[in-house]
């Protein structure tokens, strides 16, 4: 669908904005993954969230956008869920240059930042 393709922007802090997409990449030697492109000042930041065994990405079900591990799943193309991690690369200072990480190793901290938002 074109809409979830788009790249949209976030606000942070009232000063910092970032332009955002979600895309799906799909790989001949291995799973497929969510892409979380996060983009600031002409930096690209690109989470990954591969699939694998006890990570699931969409492939056709769930929804695009949907990254989940057993007992959490957060939706990419939300905002909120975009700015957690906005939020956790920079607490952890990955956002200072261009960088393609896994975006598992910051899955835990934003699901759980979420859930205690209720």
């Amino acid at each position: 669908m074109r809409g979830d393709r788009r790249t949209r922007r976030l606000v942070v802090d009232g000063t910092a904005v970032h332009l955002w997409s979600v895309r799906h990449r799909h790989r001949t030697d291995g799973p497929c993954a969510e892409v979380l492109t996060l983009r600031r000042d002409g930096t690209a930041t690109r989470l990954v969230f591969q699939g694998g065994e006890g990570r699931f990405v969409p492939d056709g079900f769930p929804h695009s956008g949907q990254v989940a591990v057993a007992d959490a799943a957060l939706n990419l193309h939300q905002p909120s869920v975009v700015r957690g991690f906005v939020d956790e690369a920079a607490r952890r200072g990955l956002l200072d240059g261009p960088a393609e990480l896994d975006g598992w190793e910051l899955f835990p901290a934003v699901a759980a930042a979420r859930a205690a938002d209720g």
